[in-house]
């Protein structure tokens, strides 16, 4: 395979990210024992290229999380920081205090 076949799966596919994991997730499922929706070539990566090129694979729209999702998953986060961020102050200030090392 030359580069220009490559560089002719990635438009297909979308673009470089849509295309490595377009092709991470097709070798996966032939490793797994999926079956080939072309001839097997000479290794899993190749026969994912083949399907893509031929057009027998490509990457669904993968599901948009709404405004509500990602506020809700951006509090979560930032509570968990901020607990993160206590237990070390915590752990901190015991050392300090209850250390009888020299400061």
């Amino acid at each position: 395979m030359n580069y220009h076949d490559v560089d002719h799966s990635v438009d297909l596919a979308g673009g470089r990210f849509a295309f490595a994991v377009l092709l991470q997730k097709r070798v996966r499922e032939l490793v797994r024992g999926a079956r080939p929706l072309v001839e097997a070539q000479r290794t899993h990566i190749d026969t994912a290229l083949l399907e893509l090129r031929e057009g027998k694979i490509n990457l669904k729209e993968l599901p948009q999380a709404s405004e509500a999702d990602l506020a809700t998953a951006a509090q979560e986060l930032a509570a968990k920081a901020s607990a993160g961020a206590a237990q070390a102050k915590k752990s901190t200030e015991s050392s300090v205090v209850g250390g009888g090392g020299i400061l």
